[in-house]
């Protein structure tokens, strides 16, 4: 790993790495907050957070202000890219497919399947790379997101149990092969079969798999310019199907953007030191 960027923030370092990652085939950066503990050597929980459509690892760190009440609960945050990038990946035409817009799959299709492998990259990759390399306590690992990114939340939190404790999200794309943004993402790194997009569908998988968690929460705008896709109510009828406990907040003026997370994310952060203590 190589630091490329370190900012003194709270008493603790917000920080940029990039290194070479064999799941992406290419370079890849991400973004880690080390509170003052973790600088100190004492090992703390860790929570990754996905970020959305066109972002990169240093959106969240910049937009979110998230750095002050991560100092004060010993919070490391761990920010990935979203997507592959490159000369050599393919770039699609469009601002939610291809760069910027990974889904945290694994495509199996052309010409997407050679780097465009968010999936392995996250759980098999940075997940120990970054577990090895910093002081994070082992079994406190929580996952959060934002929009594709709660998308990502949602089904790597119950894809793989074993590695995150807690999950929340805000927006999150929560019925993928319901929605455009979901079909079209599907279609190109996963092909036609829509029976294999249920393995990537935060609701299917909740129906499949069952109740995983002592909780979720989801915050959700309801002035959200993209609230056709994101179909919180599904997901808040699977769960009831289920007996996953929900905490769905749905709020009046908000939209989509960050100062939606901003206004919430202290909440969010206080759900995951609580659930990972």
């Amino acid at each position: 790993m190589d630091l490329i960027q370190k900012n003194s923030c709270f008493a603790g370092e917000q920080r940029i790495y990039r290194w070479n990652s064999q799941q992406l085939q290419g370079t890849a950066k991400f973004g880690i907050y080390l509170p003052p503990k973790a600088l100190q050597g004492q090992e703390c929980a860790a929570v990754f957070f996905l970020a959305g459509l066109t972002c990169n690892e240093e959106t969240f760190a910049i937009k979110a202000h998230a750095q002050r009440v991560a100092a004060a609960l010993n919070l490391i945050l761990i920010t990935p890219d979203t997507s592959p990038r490159g000369d050599d990946v393919a770039q699609g035409d469009s601002w939610d497919l291809g760069i910027g817009a990974g889904f945290y799959v694994n495509a199996t299709q052309a010409p997407w399947a050679q780097h465009y492998r968010m999936e392995s990259y996250l759980v098999d990759e940075l997940y120990p790379a970054v577990l090895a390399e910093f002081p994070i306590l082992k079994d406190c690992v929580g996952i959060m997101g934002h929009s594709m990114g709660g998308h990502g939340a949602l089904t790597l939190a119950w894809k793989y149990p074993e590695k995150f404790s807690s999950v929340s999200a805000f927006a999150p794309i929560c019925a993928p092969s319901q929605c455009a943004w979901g079909e079209k993402a599907f279609s190109h790194y996963l092909g036609n079969d829509r029976n294999l997009w249920q393995a990537h569908d935060a609701t299917a998988l909740v129906q499949t798999k069952g109740a995983l968690f002592d909780e979720v929460l989801i915050d959700q705008g309801l002035a959200d310019q993209f609230y056709a896709q994101l179909n919180p109510h599904l997901f808040e009828q699977v769960c009831q199907t289920v007996g996953q406990k929900l905490n769905l907040r749905q709020h009046e003026n908000y939209d989509h953007g960050y100062y939606f997370i901003q206004s919430f994310i202290d909440e969010h952060l206080q759900f995951h030191a609580k659930k990972l203590a």
